[in-house]
This record gives C-alpha cells, structure tokens and sequence, in this order.
C-alpha cells in the first residue's frame, strides 16, 4: 500500500468516527467520557495552528511584548519550560486516538495551564481560543503545577548556597543590616472550595476560610523558603513555630555567618519581621513608637527594607492571579502544589 492509499484511508477512518460522534450526540446518546456529558466536536488542529502562527512562528503573530504580557514570561523561558515539561511527564506528549485522530499539543495543554494561572479564570475560559475541554484543562493544571515542582523545585525552591549567602549578606550590609538573610511574613490565600466542615478551622480575621503561605524573600525577589497548608486561624506566631526555616540553625546545619555591628562580632543571620513575631535572636523587628533620632532612623530603614517580602507577594500575586483569587480547588494537597 502506498502514501496515497494509506492518507486515503486514513481520511475515511477520520470521518467515519467523526459521522459515529456526532449521531451518538444528536441522538442524546453518550458521546464522551462521561455518561450524560454532550460531545463538543472541537477543532484541535485548527487551535494548534492558530495559538502556533500568533505567537510561536516566524513571525509570530503578536510579538515579544505582547507575548510577556499575555505568559507572564518571555519566549525563550517558556520554551524552556515547555520543553521540561513534556520530557518529564508524557500527559503532555501529543498523541492519536484509536481511530488515528490527533489529540491535543503540548503548546494547546502548556498555554491553557499558564492561562489559568496567569489570569485566575474558570477552566472554560480558555476553550474557544486553545480547543481545550475543561476537565482537560484541569487535569492540564494540575498535571503541570506537579511537573514544575519536581523538576524546578531543586534549583529553585532551595536554602541558600555559600555563593548565595556572601552575596545576601553583601547586598544586607550596603543596605545598613549586616548579617541580614532576608525578610519573613505570611500570606493568607482564601479557599473558596474548603470543605464545610473545616470552615471553622480554616477561618481567620479575614472571616473566609483561608490557606497560609510563610516565605522568606530577598531584596531581589527570591523567595528561597516557603511554606505553605496551615489553617487560617492561626497567626504569624503558629505559623512560625510550626514552620522549618530554622530547622538548619536548631540541628547544627546552618552554614557560618560571621559579620560585626557597633564593634562586636556575630556569627547567627537574621531576619526582618514585623511586630507580631516574637522577639528571637534571628528575627530583628521594628521599634514601635521610636524616640529620638537614633530610633527613629532604625525603625525607617527596617520597615522599609522589611518591605521586600511584601513586595514579593505583590509581584506574585500580579503576575499569577491565580493566588490573588479565591482557590476554586477542593483538595489541599492539589493547592500545596500551585502555591510552591
């Protein structure tokens, strides 16, 4: 059998499958893969080529700017990502049906996860641009958001190395905080799906149910510790004593620091925090209600270098509206996996 009678056939087989979908579905028979749900014939090549010819071809379509505004990124680290992505978890290989149909690309199942994260938007959302069903498009997300923590979470989502250290503690010391690591507060992420019966638990003062995120931010927006899954009734302090980013410096761990202020030499980093931690030697806070100049000068500098890790959760919160919305998820470890 030659190409042509092999592309011959392969058309009657697309289009008697095609002819068995749609009589199944006027006939209100079960057209998916769920019974009662309505077979939608969506047009999987056509979205392909359009999501590929506006912004992946030569030239593409909407260019650089619009691409950054539109993936919260630029071309080449999405690619990148892609690219990890689809080695690591082969959901987001293409493939074909059993009757030789080809399914949806790797570009369609990457673009639709970034666009529910980039904007925060229902699952449907993206169905009429990309041709992705919105069971798809979930299991997409989740099967992404997992992909990105394996793969990333090493490289990334890590303590700081000796070479991260000097160049902190550098960046801490020009800044007027010699020996200063980074700045530590928590985030409350409301939980619109959680579970009736741990409203109670996980409602705070912001009177929603809510999931907490601690991190520790640098001034260039690293956010090297997070940690994320404790009801939001709890405060900075619970949270801070359940928490393991001192975990090093209890069990011996912590790398050498060696820095001096007024004269006298220390050899533990520290943290800037706000009023409601406690008063540790790792966590040096603001004076409040400063007298004098002195006080006055130091209570002005460390809040506003203390700034840093609110300005990461903005950024955060800005570029992924995911988190600045309601989580639409009902289990919490599917949420532990977006929030890292």
């Amino acid at each position: 059998m030659d190409d042509e009678d092999e592309e011959h056939e392969e058309l009657l087989l697309l289009q008697l499958e095609e002819e068995r979908l749609a009589n199944k579905s006027s006939k209100g028979a079960h057209g998916g893969s769920v019974m009662g749900h309505k077979f939608v014939h969506r047009d999987l090549i056509g979205g392909h080529e359009r999501l590929y010819s506006d912004y992946f071809a030569n030239p593409p379509k909407y260019g650089p700017r619009l691409f950054r505004r539109r993936f919260r990124m630029n071309q080449t680290l999405f690619l990148r990502i892609l690219d990890a992505v689809v080695a690591h978890d082969n959901y987001f290989v293409q493939k074909r049906n059993s009757a030789g149909r080809l399914g949806l690309s790797s570009l369609q199942k990457v673009t639709a996860a970034f666009r529910l994260l980039a904007y925060g938007v229902p699952a449907d959302y993206v169905d009429e641009y990309v041709q992705i069903g919105e069971s798809t498009a979930i299991e997409s997300l989740k099967r992404f958001v997992v992909a990105i923590v394996e793969v990333f979470g090493d490289e990334y989502l890590r303590s700081p190395n000796n070479d991260d250290l000097t160049r902190l503690l550098a960046v801490g010391e020009k800044r007027g905080f010699p020996g200063m690591l980074g700045s530590i507060d928590c985030m409350h992420w409301k939980w619109k799906n959680c579970p009736t019966a741990w409203h109670g638990m996980f409602t705070g003062h912001i009177h929603e149910p809510t999931i907490i995120l601690e991190a520790v931010a640098s001034y260039d927006l690293w956010i090297w510790h997070a940690f994320f899954g404790l009801p939001g009734s709890l405060n900075d302090i619970n949270v801070l004593e359940r928490s393991f980013v001192f975990s090093d410096i209890v069990e011996g761990r912590a790398p050498p620091i060696s820095y001096k202020v007024n004269g006298k030499s220390y050899n533990m980093g520290y943290y800037l925090a706000d009023g409601i931690y406690p008063s540790w030697a790792t966590l040096v806070k603001t004076i409040p209600a400063p007298q004098g100049n002195k006080q006055k000068l130091f209570a002005k500098e460390q809040e506003g270098a203390r700034k840093d890790v609110e300005r990461a959760f903005g950024v955060l919160q800005a570029r992924f509206a995911i988190v600045r919305g309601p989580a639409r998820f009902w289990e919490k470890d599917t949420l532990h996996n977006y929030a890292y």
